[in-house]
Formats: structure tokens, sequence, C-alpha cells
């Protein structure tokens, strides 16, 4: 187990030292990427098998964790930045149990094979060895992520048989590929349009300076007209400024003539007005007088009318009492005369009555 051990450290020593020297060298990163892919590919051919078997799964399991490990020691060989040294420390701190036990199985050749690629890095000429610090923090990231796939996938096959995540992860990068290609694509269209719309932009320059020195032109023709203007104005202000003192002296005549010949006619209709109140006042005074003394005569019609009925009331009740007297002395002198009952006259007293009649009857006839 120990001989087989040992030769797994050299066979991946080695390929650790053909990365390192083909980062250092400046062949394009993305060649790992690809080589990385292609073996990542070939793993998962058999997508249609959905669970392995266990030895398959051992197998895999320790391809996988050789991995790990090759990407654990290429990020201690890589020269890192120092403020990116603290935040990768921390990353390596979170990987999986595994990769942590197989790196610390490992960490006494680590700590050589990091001297011995920094020896190498430090060996080679300079042109080789600057590399952007844009590019190095690719690579890092990059590598961070392949160890994450493989770590998923190592643990998803441990525990259910099946790479289903490490599927998914390349659809995933695979889409991010095509989105930046898209990216780039619109990002050249947009640098073209960039482009037309800045010779546009010159050529709008260009007329809006012909403009502008249009319209200076135009604004110096204005100002010597508005100059002429302005003269022109200043004279005809002055006309109307006289013509308009001498129409307000006129206006100011004529308005003290209508105000004389209104004051006049406002003292006519005063003492008219005076005049009209007196004659109403007198008018009203005589009316009231009028009113009252037509009062007076209607009391005075009135009373007289009270004694002219009480006057006729009285006659008539004298008349009517007459009446009664002469219609009782008449039903008197009958029964006397009849001697109805206990009234008997003496014959004497009877012929005296009947020459007293015939004396009266005598007397109407010649009154008649």
């Amino acid at each position: 187990m120990d001989g087989d051990h040992l030769e797994a450290l050299d066979s991946s020593s080695e390929a650790l030292h053909s990365e390192v020297t083909m980062v250092v060298t400046g062949e394009p990163p993305g060649s790992l990427e690809e080589e990385l892919e292609e073996e990542e590919e070939e793993e998962t051919a058999p997508e249609v098998i959905d669970y392995l078997s266990l030895l398959d799964v051992l197998r895999v399991s320790t391809i996988m964790e050789d991995v790990i490990d090759q990407l654990s020691i290429l990020g201690y060989i890589i020269p890192v930045p120092y403020e990116r040294k603290q935040s990768i420390s921390q990353k390596a701190s979170h990987e999986k149990p595994s990769a942590v036990s197989s790196t610390r199985k490992l960490s006494l050749p680590l700590s050589e094979m990091k001297q011995r690629g920094q020896d190498l890095i430090l060996k080679k000429p300079t042109r080789q060895t600057i590399i952007n610090l844009e590019t190095l923090k690719k690579i890092q990231n990059d590598r961070q992520y392949f160890s994450d796939v493989i770590a998923t996938a190592m643990k998803e096959m441990q525990d259910f048989g099946s790479f289903k995540s490490l599927l998914e992860a390349l659809g995933r990068e695979r889409d991010n590929r095509m989105n930046f290609h898209e990216a780039i694509t619109r990002e050249e269209k947009g640098r073209r349009q960039i482009k037309f719309l800045q010779r546009q932009l010159i050529d709008v320059k260009k007329e809006r300076q012909v403009q502008v020195q249009n319209g200076n032109e135009y604004i110096a023709h204005l100002k010597d007209q508005l100059q002429e203007m302005k003269a022109k104005t200043n004279l005809e202000n002055l006309y109307m400024k006289r013509n308009t003192e001498l129409q307000i002296s006129q206006t100011q005549k004529k308005c003290s003539r209508a105000e004389e010949h209104l004051l006049e006619e406002i003292e006519k209709l005063r003492m008219k007005t005076e005049e009209e109140n007196r004659v109403h006042t007198e008018i009203e005074l005589f009316l009231k007088k009028e009113q009252q003394i037509r009062e007076y005569e209607q009391v005075i019609i009135e009373d007289r009318l009270e004694k002219e009925k009480m006057r006729k009331k009285k006659q008539q009740d004298d008349l009517e009492l007459k009446s009664i007297v002469k219609l009782q002395a008449w039903w008197r002198g009958t029964v006397v005369r009849r001697e109805i009952g206990s009234f008997k006259m003496p014959r004497k007293e009877k012929e005296d009555i009947k020459d007293s009649k015939g004396k009266e009857k005598e007397k109407r006839r010649g009154k008649k």
C-alpha cells in the first residue's frame, strides 16, 4: 500500500510539474480548462447509467481525489498576490473532508514541491514569469471552481452512486460560455455602433459649427437693425411724448370747462331738488290736512245720520204712542157709546158726545 501511494504521489507530482511549466511558459490558460473538460466529458460519457456499482464508485472517487489533490497543489504553487492569499486560504479551509484528508497526507511533499515550483519560476526569464494580475485571478477562480465541482460530484457519487451534479455543472458552464460569447458579440456590435455614432457626432458638430457661424452673422445683422430701431424708437418716443403732453393739456382744459359746467348743473339741480322737496312737503301737509278734514266730515256725517236715525225713531215712537193712545181712546169711546159691559152714560152726555162728533167731522171736512 505504501508503494502504491508513493507511485501515485510521483505520478501526480510529474503531472503537476508539467501543468506548472505549461502555465508559467505563457501557454494560454484555456488549454488546462479544455483538458479538464475533456476528462470530465470522458468520465461522464455513460450518462445513461443512473447508478454506478461500488467498484466503479471507488475507482472514480480515487481519480477525483487525485484531481482535487493536483488542483490544491496547483493553488499552492501558482504565485498569488498578497491581497488574495488570505481569501484563498479561507476558501481552502472549507474544502470537502476527503480533499482535506488527502492534503494532510501530502503535507510534507507539498512544501517541497511548492519550494521547487517557486525556484523554477525564479530561474525562468523575466518575460516568461511576469503574468497579468487578472489572469492569475482568473486561474485561481477557475481552479477553485473545478475543485468545488469535483468535490461535490465525488460526494454525490459516494452517497448516491450518481454524478448528476457534474453534468449540471457542465451544462451551466456551457450556458455561461454561450452567454459570454453573446456578450462579446453584443459588445462588438456596440463598438461598431459607437464608432458610427461618433462619426455622426463629428458631422453634427460640423453642421452645428456652420449653424453657429450663420447664427452669429445673423445676430450681428439683427444688432445693426436693433440700433437703427432704437434710434427710430427714441425719435418716435420724443414725438409721442410731446404730442401726449399737448393732448393732456387740451384735455385738462376741456375737463375743467366741463367740470365748471357740471358744477353749475349740479347747483341748479340742487336748488330744483330743494324746491321739489319743499313742494313735496307742502303737498304732504296739505294731503294730511285734507285727509283729516275728510275724516272729520265723515265723522260729522255719521253723527248726523245717527242723530237723524234717532230723531226718526223718536218720531216713530211718538207716532206709535199717539196711535196707541188714540186707539185706546177710540176703544174706550166705543165701549162707552155702545155701553159694552158695565160702562153706561146718561142721555145728556150721549147727545153732547154726538154733537161733539159732528163738529169734529165738519172741521175735518173744512180742512180737507
